[in-house]
This record gives C-alpha cells, structure tokens and sequence, in this order.
C-alpha cells in the first residue's frame, strides 16, 4: 500500500480522488485549508472507505510559511511519501493577491506545489517508486515574469492560465533533475463539474469523476511507471503536448531563476 498526499482534498476531484484511493486501502493524507472542513471529510471518506489509514493537514498554500510548517511536520510524522498529489487550485477568489503580494493564482496554482514538492523531497526520496501528479490545464498561456513577481495585474484567466503553464514548465524541468522521481503534468480534463469550475464559469463539460480516475490511474498503475517528465492531455485521453514554453529551455531556466529569487527574497 501507498503513502498518499493530496492537496486540496475537501472539494472536487481532489476529494473523490481520495475517497478513490482510501477503498483501495492505501494510507492517505488529506490536506485542507479550513479544518472543520478537513474533519469533516476525513470522517466522511473513512466512512465511505472502511479506511482508518487516514490523516490530515491544514495549511493555506497561499501563505509560504503556512506551507513550510506543513511540510516540516509531515517530514517529522511520516516515514515516506510515495505519490503527491498537486491537484489543489484556484481561479477565482474575494482576494486577488496574498500577503506577500502575489497574485494568488500564481501562489497556490504554481509557487505552492514548488515549495511543497521541495519540502517533502526527503519523504519522497525513501519511496521505492515516488510520484509527483502535478495539476495542470487545458489553459496555459505564455507566463509574465512581472506578473509573476506580482508587479502587473492579470485577469482571473490569464493569470490562471499563466500558473498552469509555470506549473507545467517545473514539471519538466523537475523530471530532468530529478531522475529518481516520476513527475506527471496532467490536464485532468476541461470545465469538469466541480466547484471551481462552476464558480468561475457557471457551466460544466464533464462529470467531476473524468478528473478522478485519470488522478487515479497516473498515480498507481504500473503503465506509467516510465512516464516522467510527460503532460497528459484528459481531453484527449493520451499524453500530448503542452505549451510550446514548457519545452524552451530559455523560458524555463528564466522562470525557475526567477522563482527561487521570490521564494528567498
């Protein structure tokens, strides 16, 4: 059995994800921003799942100390991490920007799953087999390195779209680096029924559960064992091609330089 992390696992398919996996047995932790939520769906998947494997964690992956608290405390309590699971995101909220500044797309969408990911590395490198499932999008469009210092102001979907391609472009640079882990960037399928989506566009293309099973499948099954530094296209139900500037080693090299100078800075 598996050591599972998956960000924002109370909504949408991160929770169906979950609640997925749980049946199978393997152990996974929950992570939320909002712990009477979190409760209240590690009570309802361990429930649904006859899974007592269960564990959670708050943090607002808004907030870069939040986040670094999490995973010092995860790097304490487990003894590994064998899948993570970036799937936590967001488009629209009351607050454009965090407290740093950052326009909040880019912070949780992107600089999150970088810091996270960076963080939990000791418990992924005691893993056999680790996986890294980074959530990307059908929308990716060119990233603005003013923007993503948060010195311009973006629409909701250019700014989303933006951090879904900085998302995927680490992917790949990730994998290059990181020969030992498998890191998949997956569009998990576009305006699923989910509540961001129905917040952001009022309308939905697919069932919720296009998303989950495909989260699944790249997460145990053997098929993709040999698939790192790969992007899977949902839509199109096979791996496929991102953006153009996810393959730019240029853009790639800018973006992560200029990434580490935010996270330090």
């Amino acid at each position: 059995m598996k050591t599972i992390l998956i960000t924002g696992s109370t909504d949408g398919i991160g929770k169906l994800t979950a609640t997925k996996l749980a049946k199978d047995g393997h152990h996974i932790i929950l992570h939320g921003r909002n712990n009477k939520k979190l409760q209240n769906t590690l009570a309802s998947i361990k429930d649904s799942s006859a899974n007592s494997k269960l564990e959670t964690c708050v943090s607002d992956l808004s907030d870069f100390q939040s986040i670094e608290k999490m995973y010092l405390e995860l790097v304490q309590k487990l003894p590994k991490i064998d899948i993570l699971i970036n799937n936590a995101g967001v488009f629209n909220s009351s607050a454009d920007r965090n407290k740093d500044g950052l326009d909040l797309r880019f912070a949780v969408n992107y600089f999150a799953p970088y810091i996270l990911t960076k963080g939990v590395l000791p418990l992924l490198q005691k893993s056999i087999s680790p996986r890294v499932i980074n959530l990307s999008s059908a929308a990716q469009a060119t990233v603005a390195l003013k923007a993503l210092k948060g010195e311009v102001t973006l629409s909701s979907h250019e700014a989303y779209a933006q951090s879904k391609l900085a998302l995927t472009m680490w992917s790949f640079y990730l994998a290059k680096k990181l020969t030992y882990l498998n890191i998949i960037a997956v569009n998990p399928g576009s305006l699923l029924n989910t509540k961001m989506v129905q917040e952001a566009y009022g309308q939905y293309w697919s069932s919720a559960d296009k998303g989950t099973n495909i989260l699944y499948d790249l997460a145990v099954l053997a098929e993709y064992n040999e698939s790192s530094g790969k992007y899977f296209d949902n839509d199109k139900g096979v791996f496929a091609k991102a953006h153009k500037d996810a393959y730019d080693s240029e853009k790639i090299t800018l973006l992560i330089n200029e990434t580490d100078k935010i996270i330090n800075g």
